[in-house]
């Protein structure tokens, strides 16, 4: 029998509080054990822990009167819509209605100035959005119950619409507290409106829906409120009604308050409001207010009993349901106007400040790291006094060094404060906090709860949580989309420190970005969400770099995956001069479907018992595992949706080693791996083609082509949409084939869905062709 005295881990600290358990202090145990089943007791007794562990408790924060009053006049809110929606121009008239701009520039303006929000160079020329950009201001706003001003704070960050830049529109969703959902009165539903609303829904964002470019001819709002209802399944209805239509737009019915507003003077800057509502829109006015009521009725109980009993609600009842139902995620208003001619934006700025939820509203809560995984939440409460809690949702490299962009969730950050990274655990001071305007700064001193900012000089990553040490909370960080796409890269010339910079640089900031060494080719691989994605920061690199690349043909991202379990009992031997290697694994790989809670569709189980393999080659078992999933037998692709299971094996107590076990298990995979039937994955993706109407056949043809299967299509007054999925490897080129058809009028769109196995003479072909790069050895 052996007698020792250990000191007790912390994670056993509940040992010492248990009266059945003897002690001798408060710090050092007193263990005996006698032979393997005192081990094995102990063991029962360490698993039996779990079923008495209590949640700690933590501080409450009460908001104070100034911490309320402050709130509930703060607005965090994104912009978010598809490609050319007019998200930047609607911003854009923001600013320059809210007094943050002097004048309105256009995005392909004549002026060539571009506008506020599109800082890049790339971005005015191309006139499109790259990088989300944020901005503050404050807006003097109409309440619509009682008709009293009242001033808001706002921050806004304008996102981009192309899919190949979602990781921005991911992690602005991630930190905001509402968002515009930005409608083109035309195309109405697109496709990248479905991937935004699928975002606002994974992070619980309120929205109110704007109906822009209703000057457009063939502008019809109550077609896209009917496809908001029933491609976006929110309830929704609009709470303005039209004046004129088309290029005879002149202003707004505001059903809640039931006025006529009209935008006069220059730039539509003077708002002048009427009681009396025009003849030719009255019946339709009175039409649409009882479809608001009816709407609001299905989500909300009050209006709902008020038209049971054949009341009319009174405005503050109207205005009190919107924004319960809006903020509680169950309805959507509607606004309707024209951001290029300058029409009804300021009702709709009116509307964010009346309807979206304020930070104190949203409800926000943290993991505690010193806790188990299934630990429940802790709810964080934005109350200056409180321990800080922010996310690190943005990098940039700015002139000055990283600009880390951070919303303050809890507490407040101070310039020249000691801030911790809750990942790293390193203690870092705050040397400069500004609040951005798009690429200009203004540098402040401090920042409270529910603000966005950014800090200077801070190393991180995107979705890191900074506290002020006295607790040990991270948050959630953003979900990241897997790279679609890759490309060979080279410097042309002689390769410049420059060319490893850039990359490095652009991986930090773009989690969709990503870059390896090809391990045969010994070419540089650039991965990414499409071309386009790929193509601008290839040209990045040349602009702000100075290294011009040339680029190999694109690559699409297969994968590889099991269909069935196979077994493996495999035994790595290896007689050298002196200590050779032993080990032995036993157990199966079977199919894995994605895991919510893991995160991931690959994972490694030991239930191993009896000590055969012993515990300190466990981590080489499950390292072997993960190297041999990056590259398949098959295509040399990457493998994934697969499980593997060690059950058993045996050791050497002199030649088994880490490097060993780690080339076993590689080996048993391998093995293993020919008998589970493997099948090679290529990306789908969803396609939207927007075409003329007469160019029906040959659009639907060209995508019957390429392999594609039709999903839905749409014919609308003289242009149809038709929606397909086709895979990645069938879409190249098809831009310059759908210009041919159409005459240059159509335009296409598509975004990743998920990897399907390819077919078995496509499989034949990439199997062959991988077997000519492979070694004569290795044939």
């Amino acid at each position: 029998m052996q007698t020792f005295v250990r000191r007790l881990p912390s994670s056993w600290k509940w040992a010492l509080n248990d009266p059945r358990i003897s002690r001798t202090s408060s710090q050092w145990l007193l263990t005996s054990c006698s032979g393997r089943r005192a081990a094995s007791a102990a063991a029962a007794l360490a698993k039996a822990s779990p079923a008495e562990y209590e949640p700690p408790t933590y501080p409450t924060y009460q908001l104070t009167e100034k911490d309320t009053q402050r709130l509930s006049f703060q607005r965090n809110i994104g912009v978010s819509a598809h490609i050319d929606s007019g998200k930047t121009t609607l911003t854009e008239r923001v600013l320059f209605y809210t007094g943050r701009i002097r004048e309105i520039h256009e995005v392909r303006g004549r002026d060539a100035v571009g506008a506020k929000m599109d800082s890049m160079e790339l971005e005015r020329e191309k006139g499109i959005t790259i990088q989300s950009a944020a901005t503050f201001c404050d807006w003097e706003a109409t309440c619509p119950a009682t008709n009293d001003k009242q001033k808001y704070a706002i921050n806004i960050i304008d996102t981009p619409g192309h899919v190949d830049f979602t990781i921005e529109v991911e992690r602005a969703l991630r930190v905001l507290d509402g968002a515009i959902l930005v409608l083109c009165a035309v195309s109405g539903v697109q496709s990248q409106t479905t991937t935004v609303d699928r975002q606002m829904r994974r992070y619980n964002v309120p929205r109110i829906s704007f109906i822009n470019k209703m000057d457009r001819p063939g502008a019809n709002p109550w077609r896209v409120i009917n496809q908001i209802r029933s491609k976006l399944k929110i309830a929704a209805a609009a709470v303005q009604v039209p004046i004129g239509a088309e290029d005879e737009l002149k202003g707004m019915v505001d059903l809640v308050r039931w006025k006529a507003i009209y935008n006069e003077g220059e730039k539509g800057i003077d708002i002048v409001e009427s009681d009396e509502i025009p003849e030719s829109v009255l019946d339709l006015a009175k039409a649409k207010r009882t479809e608001l009521l009816e709407q609001l009725a299905d989500v909300d109980d009050e209006i709902g009993e008020l038209l049971i009993m054949d009341e009319t609600p009174t405005t503050a009842q109207l205005v009190a349901a919107i924004r319960r139902a809006t903020v509680g995620l169950k309805f959507s208003p509607v606004f309707l106007g024209s951001a290029i001619k300058n029409t009804a934006v300021q009702p709709m700025l009116d509307g964010v400040c009346a309807y979206l939820a304020n930070p104190a509203e949203a409800s926000v809560t943290a993991h505690d790291t010193t806790q188990p995984l299934s630990a429940p939440p802790v709810p964080l409460v934005p109350a200056a006094d409180a321990p800080l809690v922010g996310l690190a949702f943005k990098l940039e490299e700015g002139r000055f060094g990283q600009l880390t962009y951070m919303r303050v969730y809890q507490g407040t950050l101070k310039k020249s404060g000691i801030i911790y990274n809750a990942r790293t655990g390193k203690k870092v001071k705050v040397p400069r906090l500004v609040r951005m305007h798009s690429n200009e700064m203004e540098d402040i001193e401090s920042i409270g709860p529910g603000e966005i900012c950014a800090i200077f000089g801070v190393e991180c990553s995107s979705g890191d949580t900074f506290t002020d040490g006295s607790t040990s909370f991270s948050m959630t960080s953003m979900f990241v989309p897997e790279p679609v796409i890759s490309l060979a890269i080279q410097p042309q010339g002689k390769e410049t420190p420059n060319f490893s910079r850039a990359l490095n640089r652009f991986q930090k900031e773009d989690p969709t970005f990503r870059v390896h060494l090809d391990k045969e080719s010994k070419e540089t691989i650039i991965s990414g969400m499409g071309e386009l994605h790929l193509e601008i920061y290839v040209e990045r690199m040349r602009r702000e770099y100075n290294v011009a690349c040339t680029t190999g043909k694109p690559r699409v991202a297969f994968r590889e995956t099991i269909t069935q379990r196979a077994d493996f009992n495999y035994t790595h031997k290896k007689q050298t001069g002196g200590a050779g290697q032993f080990a032995r694994v036993i157990g199966y790989i079977e199919p894995m479907e994605f895991s919510e809670e893991l995160g991931r569709d690959v994972n490694f189980e030991n239930i191993v018992m009896g000590g055969n393999v012993p515990t300190n080659f466990i981590p080489a078992v499950e390292k072997g595992f993960y190297e041999a999933l990056e590259k398949g037998s098959l295509s040399g692709n990457p493998i994934t949706g697969c499980c593997f299971v060690l059950k058993d094996g045996a050791f050497h107590a002199v030649d088994s080693s880490e490097l060993a076990f780690r080339n076993a298990t590689i080996g048993a995979f391998r093995e293993a791996y020919k008998s589970t039937k493997p099948v090679i994955l290529e990306p789908i993706m969803t396609v939207e083609v927007v075409a003329p109407s007469e160019f029906q056949s040959a659009v639907i043809g060209g995508l019957n082509q390429r392999r594609g299967t039709i999903i839905d299509s749409e014919v609308r007054d003289e242009e149809f949409v038709c929606i397909a999925e086709v895979a990645l490897n069938d879409m190249f080129g098809y831009s310059s084939q759908l210009r041919g058809g159409t005459q240059g009028k159509g335009e296409f769109s598509m975004e990743y869905k998920n990897h399907m196995p390819v077919l078995p003479n496509v499989q034949k072909e990439l199997e062959e062709a991988y077997r000519k790069t492979l070694p004569q050895a290795k044939k």
